[in-house]
């Protein structure tokens, strides 16, 4: 029997294919192992730095002989990778071709199709985390980010039927799924292609009767500006985590139109605002530092929106010009400004972020124990917060009595009680 290894580079929709091509092996009758004959990588094309450390494992993986199918955005978005590893099969987010393809490896030949299907709904998975079900609930979006290659790579929106959605959530949870993630490119443009919208689908998914809660995965501004108080009034349910992953990219409204962001700074703040007017919620925003156009004063609109906003986890991204977007073709900073830029950001979160985590410390309450970690488990308490514990006993995807003891600017420190 053949035997196939995979790894993932990237979001938690490649996370879900990833399951979901160990589903179909199996099904196959393919063995899924650590070390395997074939490797799949599964790429991830968002950011230069990611791009540079998976085409240097995949010359590694040249170097040393092995069978390697490259699948995901990489490929989907930019071709010319095709080229550049000629003893390697390809396909894109056309996960369903990954038996083909694996066929033709084990019969010696070179398989390429970086496109097809792309309802993956009929396709069973193997969870990576037994505790977690991971729900694409649409695949592509409507954005036209100067900067983005992830359209590219998944396409316009296309939003999976909500009966489709609620029943593998269904079926996942009378399996033993404590946590479910919702995941899209933008989950609040789910719907807008076939009539219907986020908060009605929560709605749907808070009524199936098991014991279990959701994280909702990134939405624009822009969108959650439609329906900004239904989704307040849905986030009220106790199985929704009290968790808002919302981009503003910058904290410049010049800069947010040369990227070609559908919103402008006070639209951020006040869903901001409104959600923090209704729970002790965790904000998660995502920034850009050192887009093209930006300038020094453009720069410090951002610290400062962010000294303002006070967000409890920021991602922040380096700009990097990614092939075939507008923003590729603009003057470029150099890179010791972006660096810097990017090094100014990462310090003023440092403070924020531990004195936003600070407020915890005392804090009592349950938490669902959702990963294991090198040196004990990682649990997640209403407001998504992740709390270290350490214990002798096997607490994996039990709900525990828990009180913070300390922090730092990335998660909390806690101990059952």
């Amino acid at each position: 029997m053949t035997t196939i290894s995979i790894t993932t580079y990237g979001c938690a929709m490649n996370q879900s294919d990833s399951e979901r091509i160990a589903g179909i092996l199996k099904e196959n009758n393919f063995e899924i192992s650590d070390d395997g004959e074939i490797l799949i990588v599964n790429t991830c094309s968002v950011k230069t730095p990611t791009e540079k450390k998976i085409i240097k494992k995949l010359k590694e993986l040249e170097i040393l002989g092995r069978n390697v199918i490259v699948t995901g955005c990489l490929p989907a978005a930019d071709s010319s990778i095709v080229n550049k590893f000629k003893n390697f099969s390809f396909i894109g987010n056309n996960i369903i071709d990954i038996v083909d393809a694996v066929k033709s490896i084990s019969e010696g030949k070179r398989f390429i199709k970086l496109s097809g299907l792309k309802n993956k709904f009929c396709i069973p998975g193997i969870r990576q985390n037994p505790v977690v079900e991971i729900v694409p609930i649409a695949e592509g979006c409507l954005g036209s980010c100067s900067y983005c290659q992830t359209r590219l790579a998944r396409g316009n929106l296309h939003s999976y039927p909500t009966d489709e959605i609620v029943r593998q959530i269904q079926n996942a949870v009378s399996s033993g799924v404590k946590e479910v993630w919702i995941t899209a490119q933008d989950t609040g443009a789910y719907g807008i292609d076939t009539g219907e919208n986020l908060p009605d689908l929560l709605e749907r998914i808070c009524e199936i009767s098991y014991d279990f809660r959701v994280r909702i995965g990134m939405m624009n501004p822009n969108h959650v500006l439609d329906f900004l108080d239904e989704l307040i009034s849905v986030y009220k349910n106790d199985k929704i985590y009290k968790f808002l992953h919302i981009p503003v990219q910058s904290g410049d409204d010049k800069i947010l139109r040369d990227m070609k962001r559908d919103y402008k700074v006070e639209d951020f703040k006040r869903i901001v605002e409104e959600f923090r007017n209704n729970f002790d919620i965790t904000i998660s925003t995502d920034v850009i530092t050192g887009f093209p156009t930006e300038t020094e004063k453009e720069f410090e609109n951002t610290l400062n929106l962010i000294k303002e906003i006070r967000p409890d986890v920021l991602n922040i991204s380096r700009f990097w010009p990614r092939p075939g977007t507008s923003a590729e073709k603009l003057n470029q900073h150099h890179g010791r400004v972006t660096k810097s830029r990017s090094r100014r950001m990462n310090n003023l979160f440092g403070e924020l972020g531990l004195e936003q985590n600070r407020k915890w410390v005392g804090w009592r309450g349950r938490a669902l124990v959702s990963e294991k970690t090198e040196n004990g488990f990682c649990a997640r308490n209403f407001a998504y917060k992740p709390i270290i514990l350490k214990s002798k006993e096997n607490l994996f995807g039990r709900s525990v009595d828990v009180k913070i003891t300390d922090s730092t600017y990335y998660d909390l420190r806690g101990e059952i009680i």
